[in-house]
């Protein structure tokens, strides 16, 4: 069986800590997309980890994938690994050789044409790890591939063919000064060391021919998909996106297998009971308004600690979002959601979501196809009777029916505007703050 874990919104939605909650039955937990951009905090033992590459299964000791569609940064990777040994885990991580590899000079150019688009007004926000270069490497055939750190010559012939390219649009593009990430000799030196360790520990697998084994052998499969449905390459507000699909189809070509198999499985989104957004882009129902909006935001910030896991930077805080979650549960199919941070909201004086947009006197129940009408769209919003703060550790261990009425209420109203019934309730960081309605794998 598989269960696909889906980012609805844009992205900080909590989906490691539902990983870590279902994973516990899960043989193999799958990156399908993205690099280490993609933060995710995971509380086991009391402790917290925070990994941007490293599948958050890890932690509870199940086989972790990266599959052939994500962009891996083996230091990253070795970084996270190294530490998570030096407080006493033994994670077993493998990585398909079809899996694209991050160079010094991606991280370079993604620094300045983030500079460089800031000039022209179209800022991204990307996160600096070079994501987006190594993903545009990948598309025009010129990329560095995992399985090619395994080969010295293979190694060396794509470098000296893809790093005269990259040092002439450091130095004739952009008139700057190239420096050692396009040395060719250094970089083949280092990374065929890479090639040489994944080999030795045995961490390299063909990915699709692994997963089709694993499935084979009866093993169930958890598909944990990097950051959210409205920054997806294809169904997010371009261009303020990520460079690849979050969604639930990117499971199936992310890692090979297909999509028949994950269309049988289990597809949970996850959402956070409010909106966060780290970048640029539109955001309608983003708490900016007047002195009394930006305070109630600094309030929801600090209280549900909204600063990037990668970044630190401060996250954009609004209401809830609902014709974004029509868009989420309708491109990736949800069989179930689960809904964090509840508590954060919790003892305000009021909690509002946006229920539509108003565009051009018209009343739109889901998200424009383009960035440029979503920023036109007015939030329509409608009110909820707020909840108290209460003991959230005797709610997590009585279960649904002590979360308060108004919350309840609150849930069944975004269950059924998404079509989709609630599978979990987050009311707090750790495992055992999490209350279980459903399992997928027992759906």
């Amino acid at each position: 069986m598989t269960v696909t874990i889906v980012g609805s919104q844009l992205g900080d939605e909590g989906k490691g800590a539902l990983v870590d909650l279902w994973g516990g039955e899960a043989d193999v937990v799958v990156r399908y997309q993205g690099g280490d951009n993609a933060g995710h905090t995971v509380v086991e033992g009391g402790e917290e980890y925070k990994l941007s590459l490293v599948p958050s299964g890890a932690v509870r000791g199940k086989v972790g994938v990266l599959g052939n569609g994500c962009v891996v940064n083996p230091l990253t990777l070795f970084d996270e690994i190294d530490a998570l040994r030096g407080r006493g885990l033994d994670p077993d991580v493998r990585v398909a050789k079809r899996a694209h590899v991050i160079l010094p000079y991606h991280r370079v150019l993604d620094g300045i044409e983030e500079d460089a688009k800031a000039d022209s007004g179209v800022k991204v926000g990307t996160t600096g790890r070079g994501i987006g270069p190594t993903y545009e490497d990948k598309v025009g055939r010129r990329g560095v591939r995992v399985g090619d750190l395994l080969d010295p010559e293979v190694l060396r012939d794509r470098l000296e063919y893809v790093v005269p390219q990259k040092r002439a649009l450091i130095e004739e593009v952009y008139g700057l000064e190239a420096g050692e990430e396009c040395d060719v000799d250094a970089l083949h030196e280092e990374y065929a060391e890479y090639g040489r360790r994944l080999a030795e520990e045995g961490m390299i697998v063909g990915g699709s021919d692994f997963l089709h084994r694993r499935l084979e052998a009866g093993d169930d499969l958890m598909f944990e998909g990097a950051q959210g449905t409205l920054i997806d390459i294809d169904h997010g507000n371009y261009p303020y996106v990520t460079s690849s699909n979050p969604t639930a189809g990117g499971a199936a070509t992310g890692s090979g297998v297909g999509p028949t198999v994950v269309g049988r499985g289990e597809v949970v989104g996850i959402v956070k009971a409010y909106l966060s957004r780290v970048g640029e882009g539109p955001l309608p129902t983003e708490l900016d308004g007047d002195e009394r909006d930006e305070e109630l935001a600094d309030y929801i910030r600090e209280k549900g600690g909204e600063f990037g896991t990668v970044t630190g930077r401060p996250r954009r805080i609004g209401w809830l979002d609902v014709p974004m979650l029509r868009h989420a549960a309708r491109v990736s199919g949800f069989t179930g959601i689960a809904v964090n941070h509840l508590d954060v909201l919790a003892g305000l004086d009021e909690v509002k979501v946006g229920h539509a947009y108003e565009l051009d006197g018209e009343e739109r129940l889901t998200v424009p196809a383009t960035t440029e009408r979503w920023g036109d769209c007015e939030p329509v919003l409608k009110e909820f009777e707020p909840w108290p703060e209460v003991d959230w550790g005797e709610v997590a261990a009585e279960g649904y029916d002590a979360v308060p009425e108004a919350a309840r209420e609150y849930l069944d109203y975004v269950s059924d505007e998404v079509g989709a019934p609630v599978y979990a309730v987050g009311i707090g960081p750790g495992r055992s703050q999490t209350v279980e309605l459903i399992d997928p794998f027992d759906a």
